[in-house]
C-alpha cells in the first residue's frame, strides 16, 4: 500500500498527515480552517485517496501559517507515499468546471519543485478565507512533494467556484499521475532513470 504518515511541529503549527494513495476518497480533516477543510475534501474525493489531517496553528493571528504548513506536510507525505515512482504514469491533468468557473491543472512528478499559478480571484476573501492562501498552500505542497504544478483558472465569476474547480482538478490530476502504468511496470518514467 502506498501510504505515509508525517508529523511536523513548529512554534507556529503542529500538524499530522496520513495519506493513502490507493484509498477510496475518504477525508478526516480538523484544520481549524473550515474553507480549507472543504477544499482538502475535494482533493481526497476526486483524487480517490484517503487523507487525514489534524492541525493546530496560530489562528489567533491568521490562517497563513496553518494553511502553508498543511501544504508543506501534505507534500512531504505525498512524496513519501509515491516512493521511487516506478511504474507510475508520472503526468496528470484535468479540466474541471463548476457552473461558470473552469480550471485546468497539470502535474509532473518530476522530482523538481515548480509552481505556475494563474487565478484571477474575483474577490479577496471567500468567507473568512484569504484567497492569497491558495498560493501558499500549493507553494508549500510543490516545494516538499517535489512536483511541477501548473494551475490555470480559465474562467469564473464566483471566487468559491474558482477555488473549488482548482482543488477538484488538482485531485483528479494527482489521481492520474500516481496511477500504475501497465506498460511500464517496474520502470521509472524518466530517461534519467530517476525522479
Amino acid at each position: 500500500m502506498r501510504q505515509a504518515q508525517v508529523t511536523r511541529n513548529t512554534l507556529e503549527t503542529q500538524i499530522s498527515v496520513n495519506i493513502n494513495l490507493d484509498g477510496t476518497g475518504k477525508a478526516v480533516l480538523e484544520t481549524g480552517v473550515p474553507f480549507l477543510d472543504h477544499m482538502l475534501d475535494q482533493i481526497a474525493r476526486h483524487g480517490m485517496m484517503d487523507i487525514e489531517i489534524n492541525a493546530k496553528g496560530d489562528l489567533h493571528i491568521d490562517a497563513h501559517h496553518t494553511v502553508e504548513d498543511i501544504g508543506i506536510t501534505l507534500g512531504q507525505a505525498f512524496k513519501q507515499a509515491a516512493g521511487d515512482k516506478k511504474g507510475l504514469r508520472r503526468y496528470g491533468h484535468a479540466y474541471v468546471p463548476l457552473d461558470e468557473a473552469l480550471s485546468r491543472v497539470v502535474i509532473d512528478l518530476s522530482g523538481r519543485p515548480g509552481l505556475e499559478l494563474n487565478i484571477g480571484f474575483t474577490r479577496a476573501c471567500i468567507g473568512e478565507f484569504d484567497v492569497d492562501l491558495v498560493n501558499e498552500f500549493f507553494q508549500g505542497f510543490v516545494n516538499h512533494a517535489l512536483v511541477t504544478l501548473h494551475i490555470d483558472n480559465l474562467s469564473g465569476k464566483n471566487a468559491h467556484h474558482q477555488a473549488e474547480t482548482v482543488f477538484k482538478a488538482f485531485g483528479r490530476a494527482l489521481r492520474m499521475a500516481v496511477e500504475n502504468d501497465p506498460g511500464a511496470a517496474g520502470i521509472i518514467p524518466s530517461t534519467k532513470g530517476t525522479l
